[in-house]
């Protein structure tokens, strides 16, 4: 299935992001996550793809897993990140050989050391240019682009950053997958901006159960997401119980899926960091 056709349904279409584990344990235990969460039909399961093509291997190794095994549609992310335009075209026949026809397709963060992303002679500085790319080369694949409803830090404004979005989106993206974030008005106003600067393709929010706080903080500080002050205050209230902990970022996402879901949204792609306790009692709450 492309995603042109995952947000076609009336349905609301869930999807689950992982990233390529570094073990042999970890392959195992991920395998037994996913095998759980599919019980809640995924529309698509995505594997990331790791700074400078680190993961390249095994991205795909897992997208095979995924359509294999599990019998689910895959989607491989893939970066600009220490790319030249052949070396992506390389990975993007190598995604083919595996059958894989949906990518997500991301500029991609600086490499650890560089302030600033820099393209390699020969790449591209902007995702925009991947998805012409992928466009040129696979005119029927799906293609899958992020945004971002605080903005990108490196933006130097959210007008620049919308008009950056618009212009991946008339390269040939088919949806818009967001950036995690934890206040839904922020994530409404987003979808009003994009609507009104005409990006009519699907606008998917990105979720990120709260299971461990400290580690959130440290990820929205790196994306630019902002963490509800009263949130922090309930999670600060509880200390260091995990249990209680679990239980406050439970019932948050929750609360933001159910009314993001009353909002029309046309799915909801999970953050689920290779675990599937947090999001199976989400999704079970939810009926899916």
């Amino acid at each position: 299935m492309r995603l042109s056709e995952v947000y076609a349904a009336d349905a609301l279409a869930v999807s689950i992001e992982i990233f390529p584990p570094k073990t042999p344990a970890g392959d195992a235990a991920l395998r037994g996550h996913l095998q759980q969460l599919c019980r809640h039909n995924p529309a698509f399961i995505s594997c990331t793809f790791g700074a400078g093509g680190s993961t390249r291997d095994r991205t795909l190794q897992w997208c095979r897993i995924i359509r294999s095994e599990l019998q689910r549609t895959a989607v491989a992310h893939l970066t600009c990140v220490g790319s030249t335009r052949e070396q992506l075209i390389e990975l993007l026949d190598e995604a083919d050989a595996a059958g894989v026809r949906n990518i997500m397709a991301l500029r991609g963060d600086a490499p650890r050391g560089q302030d600033r992303f820099q393209a390699v002679a020969g790449g591209f500085a902007h995702a925009s240019e991947l998805v012409e790319l992928i466009r040129e080369r696979h005119p029927d694949w799906g293609i899958g682009v992020a945004g971002y409803p605080e903005k990108h830090p490196e933006a130097p404004s959210l007008e620049a950053d919308l008009n950056h979005l618009k212009g991946k989106v008339d390269a040939g993206a088919d949806a818009v997958v967001t950036q995690l974030f934890f206040r839904n008005d922020v994530f409404l106003s987003f979808r009003d901006r994009c609507a009104k600067l005409g990006i009519d393709v699907p606008i998917v929010p990105g979720i990120m159960p709260i299971t461990d706080p400290a580690r959130i903080q440290r990820i929205t500080a790196m994306c630019g997401s902002s963490f509800p002050e009263d949130l922090a205050r309930r999670f600060d209230a509880v200390g260091d119980d995990r249990k209680a902990q679990f239980e406050i970022g439970i019932e948050h996402a929750l609360r933001q899926c159910e009314q993001l879901k009353a909002a029309g949204v046309p799915g909801i792609h999970f953050y689920a960091l290779n675990r599937s306790d947090a999001c199976h009692r989400i999704l079970t709450a939810l009926g899916t």
